[in-house]
């Protein structure tokens, strides 16, 4: 299987119609200045230096403010540069992030032009009135529109949700999840709402008027909408902002948070989560006290099952006094395992 690369060019607030309550997107991409054409050349030849393999499958994405919300020249004036790597076979395809209500057939028509492939939306919630309440901007309607005509017109869809958004709860994100499964996206975005410098956000958190999730909160509810996804073949190409010299940890005094539930490893730690119950659970099924589990599992798998710190260990040691094996094997597929009870204490008592 080749290799996939993406050379992110950020394009931060360029055409933005509005300023939601958690976004300062300068601060998000450590991108201080508008791109421009030379800029995002510039981008695309260092990446393409450091890209040694010959067979790798790389693809331009354009990430940050709503890129089809920009005049149609800046536009078609960052596409083209894109589009000339596309044609001269350095490049696969491009990716654009936008907002919903900034697709319309014209626009399509015109990404369509310069190759783009997959276009990303920044749902953020289903319900109207979280989304009135973040200065969205637009309705789930809009969302629903954008994404029929993504997906009529032949683009790979992607979605892009929040969780903590003011005022949502759990009920409402869950049914996020449930209502974008409906729009049948080829993948979604999972981010845990921080609380950034510059922000309305941070205004009423300093006020008292906003709580962020913990990071205990954030996992409890992503793993279970990352499952959600998961079992409908909806790939969960994220999960947590991905941590920068502006983005970590509300400790250091560089990061522009100020609060939330960041953690420079958050998807592992969800993915931990997912691991520990899916051997408890089958740790309960059995009617009988488990002493030693026995879990086979690809490699790559390993970390994760084992959790971050060894949490999972501990974990399991602490609560069911179960020590946990591992085992490895290559055969088994990324994200599948077979869990063997190999000691009860009714053996361990015998012996």
């Amino acid at each position: 299987m080749k290799r996939q690369y993406i050379i992110p060019i950020f394009v931060p607030h360029l055409g933005c119609p509005n300023d939601c309550i958690f976004c300062n997107q300068k601060s998000i991409s450590g991108q201080k200045k508008n791109m421009t054409k030379e800029e995002a050349k510039k981008i695309i030849e260092e990446y393409l230096k450091s890209i040694k393999d010959e067979e790798a499958q790389i693809e331009v994405a354009f990430y940050g403010g709503s890129f089809t919300a920009i005049e149609k020249e800046k536009q078609e004036e960052l596409l083209e540069v894109a589009y000339e790597y596309v044609k001269n076979g350095q490049i696969e395809s491009i990716r654009i992030s936008t907002r919903p209500d900034y697709i319309d057939k014209e626009t399509l028509k015109r990404l369509k032009k310069y190759k783009v492939k997959t276009i990303e939306l920044g749902v953020q919630s289903a319900n109207n009135y979280i989304l009135n309440r973040a200065n969205r901007g637009h309705t789930f309607e809009d969302v629903k529109k954008a994404s029929k005509l993504i997906r009529r017109n032949g683009f790979k869809l992607g979605h892009q949700m929040m969780v903590g958004l003011p005022e949502s709860t759990r009920i409402d994100e869950i049914n996020t999840a449930k209502s974008l499964i409906k729009l049948k996206p080829k993948m979604v975005r999972i981010y845990p709402v921080l609380v950034v410098k510059g922000t309305k956000l941070e205004e009423e958190y300093k006020k008292e008027k906003y709580e962020p999730l913990t990071i205990v909160q954030a996992v409890e509810i992503c793993k279970n909408l990352v499952r959600m996804f998961v079992d409908k073949n909806i790939e969960v190409i994220r999960v947590g902002l991905q941590n920068t010299d502006e983005i970590s940890s509300p400790e250091n005094k560089e990061s522009e948070v100020v609060a939330g539930p960041f953690h420079p490893a958050f998807r592992q730690l969800v993915e931990s989560a997912m691991w520990y119950d899916a051997i408890v659970e089958k740790i309960k099924k059995l009617n009988v006290k488990v002493k030693e589990v026995e879990v086979t599992i690809n490699p790559i798998d390993v970390n994760n099952v084992i959790g971050h710190k060894r949490e999972n260990i501990s974990k399991l040691k602490e609560i069911y006094d179960v020590d946990l094996i591992i085992k490895q094997d290559e055969n088994i597929k990324q994200g599948k395992s077979k869990i063997e009870i190999t000691q009860t204490y009714n053996d361990f008592l015998e012996e």
